[in-house]
């Protein structure tokens, strides 16, 4: 072959390798105008009614796109859940979302699964979310993800997660006992088992569960969830501490204390941080709130501390 023809061949194939690159592209740009066309009008009373697709009929019509469209589905997700926030005048936890009727997000998740059966996301949302709104369709799309996955050891902590908010510990064990199994799976897993055999219901064991979720988890939604409820528990602790105290006063003076001040010097001997009025900080930066009527020890309104 002479040098012209070689240096021809070579300009023919970078030409064809360019036309296929350009076809791609348009094929994903016409997916994702498609996609959007079908896309449900922004009214709630039709936005909840149903999906126009399921997603085994848009794996078929995606063809090699499906990642592309997983993507887009697992991003209307995301969208579908934070316009129903945006529309609550109160704050509300990922983890409680039952009043905001999400009646299209398991499916919306699902087709994202069926598109894209190795996308990781998808069930830790579902894990995360979908028991406030529908607990065996979490359960479902976190088993769909084992079946898909079974290797994966996340998918199996998922799973005990759904089952330890159910107060289902045996379920909850088992499954964290089944994931610990696998290969790479670290040995918190092993230990998770053995605790929800002994004290499930612990704050000790919530404890664990909410900073392994902080460690491990990617989506910074969950992640500020997972902080949102350490900051309860430690709260939790506190005001138990807290009711003490008073108790003891009580046993000594015969009556509850007026104010913070009386206790302050307890506070201080403990290196409890206070505010001028001598109220101690809650976790989220807040002083606790005295209420002499009850004897009781209560949260600031504006507290970044879940209530509940």
């Amino acid at each position: 072959m002479t040098q012209a023809s070689a240096s021809l061949s070579e300009k023919t194939k970078t030409t064809g390798l360019l036309l296929v690159v350009v076809l791609g592209l348009l094929s994903a740009v016409a997916i994702v105008k498609w996609l959007d066309t079908q896309r449900p009008p922004a009214d709630l009373s039709v936005e909840d009614e149903r999906l126009y697709l399921s997603g085994a009929t848009v794996r078929r019509m995606s063809m090699a796109f499906n990642g592309l469209a997983a993507d887009w589905y697992w991003m209307r997700s995301l969208q579908y859940v934070g316009r129903k926030i945006l529309r609550r005048p109160d704050n509300v936890e990922l983890d409680g979302l039952q009043s905001l009727n999400l009646k299209v997000l398991a499916p919306l998740l699902d087709t994202a699964t069926t598109l894209d059966p190795q996308f990781m996301d998808p069930y830790e949302y579902a894990a995360v979310v979908l028991p406030a709104v529908d607990v065996q369709e979490a359960i479902r799309l976190t088993r769909k993800g084992i079946d898909a996955n079974p290797t994966v050891w996340r998918l199996y902590q998922h799973l005990g997660y759904i089952y330890w908010q159910q107060h289902d510990y045996q379920a909850a064990a088992e499954t964290y006992g089944r994931g610990a199994s696998l290969p790479g799976a670290p040995t918190w897993m092993q230990a998770m088992k053995a605790k929800m055999e002994t004290e499930g219901g612990s704050r000790s064991t919530a404890r664990v569960i909410y900073t392994q979720m902080f460690e491990d988890s990617t989506d910074p939604k969950v992640k500020d969830m997972a902080q949102r409820r350490l900051m309860q528990l430690d709260s939790l602790d506190e005001r138990d501490a807290l009711r003490k105290f008073f108790e003891s006063f009580r046993a000594k003076v015969g009556r509850c204390p007026t104010s913070w001040k009386e206790i302050e010097p307890v506070l201080k001997s403990l290196r409890v941080p206070t505010d001028p009025t001598g109220a101690p900080f809650d976790p989220s930066g807040k002083p606790y709130v005295f209420n002499k009527e009850s004897c009781e020890v209560e949260l600031d309104p504006n507290s970044g501390v879940p209530a509940k």
